[in-house]
């Protein structure tokens, strides 16, 4: 009976699919071509900038650039020096811990850790000139705004590595100063698709693939699609960008939603317009991800630290990924990877630095994404799961920030003298932590939202991906019935009984109407 329960249900997903697909899709049609026709419309023009005489000189220092620039921009500083991506913190409110500064300056990672004291090489991502020291840069000098970096349109302006944040050498500033606009592709993904060391090493679906994506990779940011630019979802207003990452982030606001553009009732089918009360569009939508270049799974530092004859070596697959590196530990790489699936209501909490972790039995949740059925802000988000081992002083209970990068060897960097307990203790005083002297290695888990590479309408996830018992997408989640996935006796009851009244009631009805025919048959013939 229970099979047969799981097949008539199963049987009314797929006529509910097939319908959605079979009838008509007036919106479907032409939703792509009203999209793109918005966007395109909405870019409007940019002022020539080589038109300018402050801009017809050559710069020999960025900051003369920042300085021309701020001549006609007279608000834009003030706006930058108030954003996050200037300064790598902002005011969050964390649940237990009230309002606390919390950003990329201060934030533990299971990447590569931590960037206090690690700024020289890790401010290449920075927005500013010059920060080899979080606590020394001058946060409140204007000429430090790096421009370029967000809105240089050459696509030839570039960061220095470990450089604290300076350009390379060789550009030509004045003419990329001449050709400004509005950010693109090019200068969001120039960071976010590289962060933690290489491409695709994050997020899963931010990676190069996404500077000019086919339409199988992303149908909104498609080059022969919508060709939607990261601003035109990702809304800016005084120089704060909307949409945040929830490695950095905790509280649920600011944030850039599907439904800005596609509303919360996008389908034609309203079986599916109520599913988006409780599953995020993306669970949907995003049928895999890492589609194209294979992204980091898991990063273990315990192994770091292994030289061949004194020097560092790499060790790489057939796709080029580093498996190895001396300097940073083994790597697993995955890609076409479906999501793992979570509950979120928009609200994390976060390890911050300092905190005691002593339940070294279960791996250690640096952002713990809040959320569950019964939460009416919840919803069924794609996840990506990074897992990774790091450093850890089991007396003071504490993860370890170790320093990473120097210069020059003989000054703590585990990067240039592979010793962890120089670099744990380096790190840990520069930070103005203790650090017992004593080491190991323990789990950690990161949780980053999958948000990107939306499948295009034939490859969205199916209903018997998540309907069903034995390989559920949804198994995880069991917090909650699910119709053709989840077995429970009351139902099946349930259902048996109304399938058996509704058998007796079609027999008894026709029995009826036969004993009547019958009847009806006899009385005409006696009237003959």
């Amino acid at each position: 009976m229970k099979k047969i329960i799981i097949s008539l249900t199963l049987t009314g997903l797929v006529l509910v699919a097939a319908l959605s697909v079979l009838l008509p899709d007036e919106k479907g049609s032409t939703s792509l071509d009203i999209l793109k026709a918005k966007y395109q419309g909405k870019k409007g023009r940019v002022a020539d900038h080589s038109r300018y005489d402050i801009l017809k000189q050559n710069f020999s220092d960025p900051r003369q650039v920042t300085k021309a620039c701020l001549t006609c921009h007279t608000h834009a500083a003030g706006e930058i020096m108030q954003s996050n991506h200037w300064n790598w913190e902002r005011p969050e409110y964390i649940k237990g811990r009230g309002i606390v500064y919390f950003g990329k300056k201060n934030a533990i990672n299971n990447f590569c850790i931590g960037v206090e004291g690690n700024e020289q090489s890790c401010a290449k991502c920075h927005i500013g000139y010059g920060m080899s020291s979080a606590k020394n840069f001058a946060f409140n000098d204007s000429l430090n705004i790096d421009c370029l970096i967000c809105h240089d349109n050459t696509e030839t302006y570039s960061k220095g590595t470990e450089k604290a944040g300076m350009p390379g050498a060789g550009l030509d500033l004045a003419n990329i100063a001449r050709h400004v606009g509005k950010p693109k592709r090019s200068n969001c993904g120039v960071c976010h698709f590289f962060g933690g060391g290489g491409n695709n090493v994050k997020h899963g679906d931010l990676e190069k693939s996404m500077f000019e994506p086919a339409r199988d990779v992303d149908v909104h940011m498609a080059s022969d699609g919508a060709n939607l630019q990261c601003v035109d979802c990702h809304t800016t207003k005084q120089h704060t960008i909307s949409g945040k990452m929830y490695s950095l982030s905790s509280m649920n606001h600011n944030r850039a939603y599907c439904e800005d553009c596609h509303t919360a009732r996008p389908h034609d089918d309203d079986v599916l317009n109520k599913h988006t009360l409780k599953v995020a569009c993306q669970s949907c939508h995003i049928n895999t991800y890492a589609k194209v270049n294979a992204t980091k799974t898991n990063w273990d530092w315990a192994t770091a630290g292994d030289l061949r004859n004194g020097e560092p070596y790499e060790v790489d697959d057939k796709d080029g990924n580093h498996t190895y590196l001396s300097i940073k530990g083994s790597f697993t790489w995955g890609k076409n990877l479906k999501p793992d699936y979570i509950w979120f209501n928009g609200t994390a909490e976060h390890y911050l630095l300092g905190d005691k972790f002593s339940d070294t039995t279960k791996p250690l949740v640096l952002n713990t994404l809040n959320g569950s059925y019964n939460d009416r802000d919840s919803k069924i988000i794609p996840v990506k799961i990074h897992t990774a081992r790091q450093p850890y002083d089991p007396v003071n209970q504490l993860l370890i920030q170790p320093k990473l990068f120097a210069p020059e060897k003989g000054q703590g960097a585990f990067w240039k003298d592979f010793n962890w307990q120089s670099a744990a203790s380096t790190g840990m005083k520069e930070i103005n932590l203790p650090y017992s002297g004593k080491l190991t290695f323990i789990k950690t888990e990161m949780y980053w939202p999958v948000n990107h590479m939306i499948a295009t309408k034939e490859k969205t996830v199916a209903c018997t991906e998540c309907h069903n018992s034995s390989n559920s997408r949804l198994a995880q989640l069991t917090d909650f019935y699910m119709p053709g996935r989840d077995h429970s006796s009351f139902l099946e009851f349930a259902g048996t009984g109304i399938i058996m009244l509704s058998l007796a009631g079609v027999l008894a009805h026709g029995g009826v109407r036969i004993y009547h025919r019958r009847k009806m048959k006899q009385e005409n013939s006696n009237g003959k």
